[in-house]
C-alpha cells in the first residue's frame, strides 16, 4: 500500500512538471493569449532594410502595450526590402499617419517584436497604409563589424610614435 501512495505522488509531481515545460513552451513561442482574427483587426505594412530575427506572430505593442501582432513577412521584389504585414486591433485605430515603427530586442531569449511610435499628423492610418518611418533591427554582428572595422582604420591612419 505504501510503494502504491509513492508512485501516485511521482506520477503526480511528474504530471504537474510536464505540466509546467508545456506552459512554459507556450510564453517562449507567444503562442498564447494575445490573440487576433480579421474581424477584429485592420492590416498595416511597414518595410525595413532589415528585419533581424522577427518572426511571424511576434507582438505589435506602443507605449508597452500589446496592439497587435506581425502576420506576414516577405520580400518586396522592386526595393529588396522586408515588407511586415501588421495586424493591428481595431480598438486602436487612431494612429497618426505619421507613426514610426522599429523593431526592438525583449527579454533573455533575444525574442523580437515592433514598437509603435505615435507621431502628431491629425490625419491616422487607416486599413492597407504603410508606416513610412522604420528603423530596422540591430544586428549584432554588424555593429561589432563597424566597431573593429573602425579601430583598424583608426591603427593605420595614425603614424607609429618612435622612441
Amino acid at each position: 500500500m505504501e510503494t502504491r501512495t509513492l508512485e501516485i505522488g511521482v506520477g503526480a509531481f511528474v504530471a504537474a512538471g510536464l505540466a509546467a515545460l508545456f506552459m512554459l513552451a507556450m510564453q517562449v513561442s507567444n503562442l498564447s493569449g494575445f490573440s487576433i482574427d480579421e474581424r477584429s483587426s485592420y492590416t498595416l505594412t511597414a518595410r525595413f532594410d532589415n528585419v533581424g530575427g522577427l518572426k511571424v506572430r511576434a507582438p505589435v505593442s506602443m507605449a508597452g502595450v500589446q496592439i497587435g501582432r506581425v502576420v506576414a513577412i516577405d520580400v518586396n521584389q522592386d526595393t529588396y526590402e522586408a515588407e511586415v504585414r501588421l495586424a493591428i486591433l481595431n480598438k486602436y485605430n487612431r494612429l497618426p499617419e505619421d507613426s514610426s515603427a522599429s523593431i526592438f530586442t525583449a527579454g533573455l531569449l533575444g525574442e523580437q517584436y515592433i514598437g509603435l511610435e505615435a507621431g502628431g499628423s491629425e490625419r491616422y492610418l487607416q486599413d492597407g497604409d504603410r508606416i513610412r518611418l522604420t528603423q530596422s533591427a540591430l544586428v549584432l554582428e554588424q555593429i561589432i563589424g563597424q566597431f573593429l572595422f573602425g579601430k583598424a582604420a583608426e591603427g593605420i591612419s595614425q603614424p607609429a610614435e618612435k622612441e
